[in-house]
Formats: C-alpha cells, sequence, structure tokens
C-alpha cells in the first residue's frame, strides 16, 4: 500500500481542473457564487457602510419628524442633530486665549479619531453657523449679546437644548424600529466550503485493493429569505436555496440540490387583530408626537429662562450702577460733614455716623460688583459659553423696559404727589389693586384659563397618556385570552451535501413536496402574570388620569400667580416710580438743609439710602413685569420660538399697544 498526501496548493490546482471538467452550466454557477462572494468581500472594505448606514438613518429619521410636524404641529420648520461646523464656544476659546482641558473641549469635530474609527465624514461634517454669531462677535472683542442675540446663541449652544433635540431623533428612529417589523425583510446567506480528509482507505481497483489517499470536496451554496410580519397577525417566512456539492478525488461526482420552504403562523385567539398586534407601532408614533410636543414646550420654557436670567443680570448691574453712586455721595456727604464740623457747625457724632454709612455703602458695592459677575458667569453656562469668556451683556435692553411700560406708569404729577392734600379726619377709601391702566397680557382670568387649556401642548401629552393607558387596558385584557394558532408549513426540493454527492440533481416539483397543517390550542388555565398585569394597567390608567386633573389643576393655578405677579409689578412700578421721585426730591431738599444748618446729617444719610432703595425697586419692577408678561404667554402656550430659539409674542385680540 502507498500512501498520499496532497498540499494545499495540489488541491487547489486539482480544484480548478475539477471546474474545468464541469458542465457549462454548473461552471456558470460556480463563478457566480464565487463572484458574489468576491463583492460583498470587496464592498466590506472598499465603501463605507457606517457612513451609509447613517445617511439612511437620518434620512428616516428627518423625513418622520418633518411629516410628524406637520400633522401635529400645523408647520414645519428645520430641524438637525448635526452638530454645528463652527461654535460661538470654540471661537471664543481659542480668540481669547481662554484654557482648556482638551481638544474634546473645541468641540467633537476636533476629537482625534482612534485607529478604528470607522465613520471618517462624520467627524468631517457639520451643520451651518448661525449668522448672529459673525454679527455679534469679532476676533479680539468683547463680546456684547443683546438680548435677540442671546436667544438665538442659547439655542445655537446649550448642550441641553442639543439633548432636546436629540430625544426627538431618538423617538424617530424607534418608530422607525417599529415600522419595520411590518416591512418585508430579505436575508441572503452565501457558504463555500472546501474540505480534504487525508490517508482515507479507499478501493483502487476491481480486485478490491485497497490504497491510503486525500479525499476532498467542495460545497457552494447560498439561500434567500423573505419574511413579513402582517398587521392582522399573520407572520409569513418563505427561503429558497442552493446546494453545490462536488467530490474533487475519487469518481469526481457532481450533485446540485435546490429546495424551498414556507411556513405561516397566524394567531386566532390571545394576539389576533389589528389593534393588539399594531399596539407597540402606535404608541411609537404617539411617542414622536409627544416628543415634539415636549421639545416645543421646552423652547417655551427655555426662551422665558434665557430672558429672565438675562434681565437679572442686567437688573444686578444696574444695582452696581446705584451702588456705585450711593458710594460717591456718602463719600461727598462725608467730606461735607468733615468740613462742616472743623468750622464747628457739625458734631463729630454725626461725622462718625457719615463715616460709617461711608463704609456700609462700599461694603454694599463691593458685594454688589462681585454678586454681578457671579451672576454673568452663570448666564454663560445657560448659553453654553465658558465662564471665563470676555462678554458683556447690553444694557440698552433695561432702559427699554420702560419705554414698553409707559402705558402704566404714573404722570409727572402723581409721581410728585402735589395738589391740595385733603383733611386728615376725611374717610380714607382704599383703592383695590388692579386700578388704572392694565397693561397688554393682563387678562381676565376668564379668559386667559381656556386659553391655557387649550394651547398648553404638555396638557395634550397627559391627555394622550390616558388614551395610551385605555389601550394597554385593552391590550392587557386580551393577554388573558386562550391562545389559538394556526400553523402551516411546505417544503419541495432537496438539499445536497457530501454523503449525497451521489445522486442526482434535485428540481422543484410541487407534487412531490410534503406540508403541514396544525392548530394548537394553550387554554387560560394560569395566567396569573396576565391577571396581575391586567389589574396593573387599570391602576395606570387611574394614575394617568390622576396626573392629567394635577396637571390642569397646576396650569389653572399657574395661570393665575402670573395674572397676580402681573398685577402685582405694575402696582409696584407705579408705586416705586412715585417712591424715587419724592426720594429725589428728599435728598436734594436735605442736603439744601444741612448746608443752612437746618438738617442733621442723620437725615441726608437715611434719605440717601432711600433713594437707592426706590431705584433698585423700581428696577426690579420692571424686570418682573417683563418677565411676568413672558411668563404669562409662556403658560397660556402661546408664546411662539422658531428653530433659531427667536419668539414671536401673542398679541391678545382686541387689545393693542
Amino acid at each position: 500500500m502507498r500512501r498520499a498526501a496532497l498540499t494545499q496548493d495540489a488541491a487547489s490546482a486539482k480544484h480548478e481542473r475539477h471546474i474545468a471538467k464541469m458542465s457549462k452550466p454548473m461552471r456558470r454557477t460556480v463563478v457566480l457564487v464565487s463572484t458574489l462572494v468576491s463583492t460583498l468581500v470587496l464592498s466590506e472594505v472598499g465603501c463605507s457602510l457606517p457612513r451609509v448606514y447613517r445617511q439612511q438613518a437620518d434620512s428616516v429619521a428627518y423625513d418622520i419628524i418633518t411629516k410628524k410636524q406637520a400633522k401635529s404641529l400645523g408647520r414645519t420648520e428645520p430641524f438637525t442633530i448635526e452638530p454645528p461646523a463652527e461654535t460661538l464656544r470654540r471661537r471664543l476659546l481659542l480668540d481669547q486665549n481662554l484654557p482648556f482641558a482638551g481638544k474634546a473641549s473645541l468641540g467633537t469635530r476636533e476629537v482625534e479619531p482612534v485607529k478604528q474609527w470607522p465613520d471618517d465624514g462624520y467627524l468631517k461634517a457639520g451643520g451651518d453657523s448661525e449668522d448672529v454669531l459673525a454679527a455679534s462677535y469679532a476676533t479680539g472683542q468683547s463680546l456684547r449679546i443683546a438680548l435677540v442675540d442671546a436667544l438665538q446663541i442659547a439655542a445655537h449652544e446649550s448642550r441641553d437644548y442639543q439633548t432636546r433635540k436629540e430625544q426627538v431623533f431618538q423617538s424617530a428612529l424607534q418608530l422607525d424600529l417599529e415600522r419595520n417589523a411590518f416591512r418585508r425583510i430579505w436575508s441572503g446567506a452565501l457558504k463555500g466550503l472546501y474540505q480534504a480528509q487525508l490517508e482515507q482507505e479507499v478501493v483502487v481497483d476491481k480486485k478490491g485493493n485497497t490504497d491510503l489517499q486525500t479525499v476532498s470536496d467542495l460545497e457552494y451554496g447560498g439561500t434567500t429569505g423573505l419574511s413579513q410580519r402582517f398587521k392582522n397577525g399573520l407572520t409569513f417566512t418563505g427561503l429558497i436555496g442552493l446546494d453545490l456539492v462536488s467530490l474533487l478525488t475519487q469518481d469526481k461526482l457532481f450533485s446540485r440540490g435546490v429546495y424551498a420552504d414556507a411556513s405561516i403562523s397566524v394567531p386566532l385567539l390571545r394576539g389576533a387583530g389589528e389593534f393588539v398586534v399594531t399596539e407597540p407601532l402606535t404608541q411609537a408614533e404617539r411617542n414622536v408626537v409627544y416628543a415634539l410636543y415636549q421639545f416645543e414646550q421646552f423652547k417655551h420654557e427655555f426662551a422665558v429662562q434665557v430672558a429672565t436670567d438675562y434681565l437679572g443680570v442686567l437688573r444686578q448691574k444696574d444695582q452696581v450702577q446705584n451702588q456705585e453712586k450711593n458710594y460717591q455721595s456718602l463719600i461727598t456727604s462725608t467730606r461735607r460733614a468733615r468740613r462742616l464740623a472743623d468750622a464747628g457747625r457739625l458734631s463729630e457724632i454725626q461725622v462718625d455716623q457719615s463715616r460709617q454709612s461711608e463704609l456700609s455703602a462700599r461694603n454694599r458695592w463691593v458685594a454688589a460688583v462681585e454678586g454681578y459677575q457671579r451672576r454673568l458667569d452663570a448666564y454663560k453656562l445657560t448659553l453654553g459659553l465658558p465662564a471665563d469668556a470676555d462678554i458683556e451683556l447690553d444694557p440698552a435692553e433695561l432702559d427699554s423696559l420702560a419705554s414698553r411700560a409707559r402705558r402704566i406708569l404714573p404722570s409727572e404729577e402723581e409721581r410728585g404727589g402735589d395738589g391740595p392734600a385733603p383733611p386728615a379726619d376725611e374717610p380714607i377709601t382704599l383703592l383695590p389693586p388692579g386700578q388704572g391702566v392694565s397693561g397688554l397680557y393682563e387678562l381676565r382670568e376668564a379668559d386667559a384659563i381656556p386659553l391655557a387649556l387649550e394651547h398648553r401642548l404638555d396638557l395634550r401629552v397627559a391627555l394622550g397618556r390616558v388614551y395610551d393607558a385605555e389601550r394597554g387596558v385593552a391590550v392587557a385584557a386580551d393577554r388573558l385570552r386562550a391562545d389559538l394558532t394556526l400553523l402551516g408549513s411546505g417544503s419541495i426540493g432537496q438539499r445536497r451535501n457530501l454523503s449525497s454527492v451521489a445522486q442526482a440533481d434535485a428540481n422543484l416539483r410541487p407534487e412531490e413536496g410534503s406540508y403541514s397543517t396544525l392548530l394548537t390550542l394553550d387554554l387560560p388555565l394560569e395566567r396569573t402574570a396576565e391577571r396581575n398585569g391586567y389589574r396593573m394597567s387599570l391602576i395606570a390608567l387611574e394614575q394617568a388620569v390622576r396626573g392629567l386633573q394635577q396637571l390642569e389643576d397646576e396650569i389653572k393655578l399657574a395661570v393665575r400667580n402670573r395674572l397676580s405677579e402681573l398685577l402685582e409689578a405694575r402696582e409696584t412700578i407705579q408705586i416705586q416710580a412715585m417712591a424715587v421721585t419724592v426720594a429725589q426730591r428728599r435728598v436734594n431738599s436735605t442736603n439744601l438743609f444741612l448746608e443752612a444748618g437746618r438738617a442733621e446729617i442723620r437725615d441726608v444719610l437715611e434719605a440717601q439710602d432711600s433713594l437707592v432703595t426706590a431705584q433698585n425697586a423700581l428696577t426690579a419692577a420692571l424686570v418682573n413685569y417683563r418677565v411676568g408678561e413672558l411668563a404669562v404667554q409662556r403658560d397660556l402656550g402661546l408664546l411662539n420660538v422658531d428653530e433659531r430659539g427667536l419668539w414671536r409674542e401673542y398679541v391678545p385680540e382686541n387689545r393693542t399697544d
């Protein structure tokens, strides 16, 4: 007996000779399978599949969002989660030479990719920068931000704002995944196997002599499958396959197998019907709408918060200026008191009083300066900018508040309180709050609350949650039913492998196939988990109803509070405007009386403190009134905010400025 062992190269050469001896159709089949395998490998290496899939996901999600915007909001607006190509934060860090921890501080596009990074196009891409960046900032200068700039910068730079947009995008992707469950799903697989069995004993002649040879074979194959789930619950699965088996040694046999399988499953009781089957899809559709509502609600709240904090910083700066003027006035008063004391016209006690007031004024001024800087730094974070960036807010925004409130400011005569006073013993009649000219947004409660209940988007979400819970009860009740399922399957053709290489080629002959039908019934004898789930679904419904009621009452309370705060702020504006006039007149008169020796330094100090207090209170009232106007519109759900962060205010019917 002799031994023979084929090397891999020899086996490959023998395989090529065997293919050459095949019939023309079989050679074409083998070449086709080889080409498909090669194409698959080359496509994996030659193109960026992650980039293609990312672009597909973006296209699907943005299309869903656009359609849901039109349907749920009645309008569409640009929406993207792509980080901008340029950010104001990055420009400030670089242009103002601010310290930063690493490249990630400048943005994702600056991050050094790992060696295995799969999607180069992602790091190179980026959305367009907002025009506000170029308009607001020039290299080497301090950044002065107007309120309209702050709104746009916050929408462009805020990390929280970006996260909220990504939540909408994620809900759209989840909807696409649920839709995919009802699409036709194609699958395909290719296989190629070469194997060699060394030193296998085989018969070499008619006398029965044997020898040890290498037995090698080649198996090719491929399958294509189709599956689909229908909204009535029916599930179909089909597959067609091809096997090519070739023995490369001995008799060099070849055989082809062709086969097809199909099966269906139809639930007839539990889990049957479009309502139950499509519940995950229905919920995913509604979740996208909820996400859009919540994002719109967030935009309203965020814009009002940005404006509130902006005016709060300016109010703090105004206090700094008032405290600075007060400090300077008290320095002047101390100097005057010193001169009068040296002339023997004031006592040293009054000089010390003035000096103590001066020191207290300095303390308040220093506290105001540092408080302003801390509040400004915190506001930078709200905008998504570095806390150490050189930024200032436009004080003209504060000056415009008095102009906006001119219709509710008292007249000059009312401020001065001039005119004859009534007798002291004349009966006093107190005017109730809210008398006089009201502001544009001081609506009647009976009008405001219905507006809020109609337009608040979070209330729409709460109403939707009740309906969701109702559907959940129905689905949970369906799980209590018996399982009755109809199953069907069929198979035609034959497979081929090494053990069946000697058989003739297979063909698809329906009359030779095998078919089966099965009806299964699972009686609802054990439904403990389902029973508890049904009871919990009823509890969830009750919780959803209570949540709706709670939100509705909170909305009513918020509207009442906002209107009350707006009225109070108007009264405070009128009171403090008169208080500033009186305090200024008091400061002037006490200074004259002090020079004439008819007043003490205490009177001057008290008048000066009263003036600062009245000025700060007037500024606070003006800010509070403006914030109240925005808060009323927000709580009514009537403050429209676009994709750039800019608002369009509501104009009440039958009311004009």
